[in-house]
């Protein structure tokens, strides 16, 4: 249902259910978890390669174009990259963190110690498979 990774530095066509955005392009090994679970799934998806640090605008432009009714946010070392989709949205988003420095929970505890009004679900380290999981319970829950 989903388009493979080499057209993840396009905008989508705002017909999915789901926007994954991974804050590196080294971050298609768990990209292909999520997509993995969502394929089987037959859940509709566009992905997306945006640094929260380095590509700002590009972050704005995917959150404000969206149509997507979850937002998975891959990322790793500081990990804004969730929060920062969190604070342009009221859409849930779900952060991954990825194992880099300190294995990967410098990662976990960005995602995880959100500001007050700026929740963001975290799963476990390069749990792929479940943020990709818990995005299709959201959307069963909204009735699609």
């Amino acid at each position: 249902m989903g388009r493979g990774f080499n057209q993840i530095y396009d905008i989508g066509d705002n017909m999915s259910k789901i926007d994954i955005i991974c804050g590196s392009k080294s971050d298609q090994h768990i990209l292909d978890k999520v997509t993995s679970v969502l394929d089987e799934n037959n859940i509709s998806y566009d992905a997306y390669v945006a640094s929260a640090h380095r590509e700002p605008d590009k972050v704005d432009e995917i959150v404000k174009n969206s149509n997507a009714m979850v937002f998975i946010c891959i990322a790793g070392l500081s990990a804004a990259l969730p929060g920062v989709v969190a604070s342009k949205t009221k859409k849930p988003v779900i952060g991954v963190p990825v194992s880099s420095a300190l294995g990967g929970l410098d990662a976990l505890l960005s995602i995880a110690q959100m500001p007050k009004g700026v929740p963001v679900a975290s799963v476990g380290i390069d749990n792929g498979a479940n943020a990709a999981h818990l995005a299709i319970r959201i959307i069963q829950l909204a009735g699609n």
